[in-house]
């Protein structure tokens, strides 16, 4: 959904906590203001200084007046997680984007949830999500090793649900088959590395509509170039052409217009721009089914235009 929560602010942060190996969490307070209110599976940017932005999934307490990050410490940090690993720290005032959500957890009768690494970030408030609605709930949590996967603890704490942590350093795998199968009802909601999600895509394909994803990073897909076509600026009235090799997004920036982004992948939703006529080409890996057919909105960075003419709300 497009709505107006690229607004920045700033935020105190309050305590870093080892969660795991290499698994730092960061809490965070707004400061000179309340806290914008948040739905599980929701993120939030982070901006640090000589730093890409980076998104990270909100994993703490729903309804606390702070937020919680997990950063990974990645071999090839292009420095976001760097950052906050070696650089950041309790005291330091940060700016933040958001609450944005574009894994919302939808109702239903049972779920089923997987996370893998470090994707138990946006998954651990919706078992919380789901154990206060009573809700019938099952977790399989894969990760290379038991010592690197974080909230475990916490996880225990949550009722109404079973639980299966499958480190590999143990001997254990995860036969995603077998777990799906066993839950042929559920709702199922995973983050993780994208052997996972691509092999979960197989099993659920999209028009099953049971499989709701989060990327760490944008899977290939091979897309037909496709034509040129004109979007049109509902604010200024400017009409500007969109050849075979640009991107929407960056037809926008060249003209001026404000686009807000981020990955430049399709995969963080922060370029979702409202389409008020004309068709989409959605390239995203953001958007629900139900959602593209809407074709209200888009995301400029990777979608294009299925028609002559696009006008967006820019």
């Amino acid at each position: 959904m497009v709505a107006n929560e690229e607004a920045e602010f700033t935020a105190l942060v309050r305590s870093m906590t080892l969660e795991a190996d290499d698994v730092l969490s960061v809490e965070l307070e707004a400061v000179g203001g309340a806290a914008r209110a948040w739905e599980a599976g929701a993120h939030i940017d982070l901006v640090l200084p000589d730093a890409p932005v980076r998104q990270y999934s909100l994993s703490g307490e729903l309804g606390s007046d702070r937020y919680r990050i997990a950063v990974l410490r990645e071999g090839h940090s292009r420095g976001g997680s760097k950052g906050v690993h070696e650089r950041l720290r309790p005291g330091d005032v940060v700016t933040v984007r958001g609450p944005r959500n574009h894994f919302t957890l939808e109702p239903a009768e049972e779920y089923l949830f997987l996370a893998g690494g470090i994707g138990i970030t946006p998954i651990l408030p919706m078992l919380r999500a789901a154990s206060d609605s009573g809700v019938l709930w099952h977790l399989v949590y894969l990760g290379s090793e038991r010592r690197r996967m974080a909230f475990l603890d916490e996880i225990e704490q949550i009722e109404g649900g079973t639980v299966s942590v499958l480190p590999g350093d143990e001997g254990v795998r995860a036969n995603l088959p077998e777990i799906v199968s066993a839950h042929p009802g559920a709702s199922v909601y995973a983050c993780g590395p994208e052997r996972m999600l691509t092999e979960l895509r197989e099993l659920l394909p999209e028009e099953s509509g049971r499989l709701r994803v989060e990327y760490f990073a944008a899977p290939e897909v091979e897309y037909e170039p496709g034509g040129a076509f004109t979007i049109r600026l509902a604010r200024s009235g400017a009409e500007l052409p969109v050849e075979p090799d640009q991107s929407v997004l960056e037809v926008m920036r060249a003209a001026g217009a404000d686009v807000l982004t981020d990955c430049e992948e399709g995969i963080c939703g922060s370029c979702e721009t409202r389409v008020l006529e004309g068709d989409v080409e959605h390239r995203d890996f953001v958007l629900t089914a139900q959602e593209r057919s809407r074709m209200d909105c888009m995301m400029v960075c990777v979608s294009r235009a299925a028609c002559p003419l696009l006008v967006l709300d820019a």
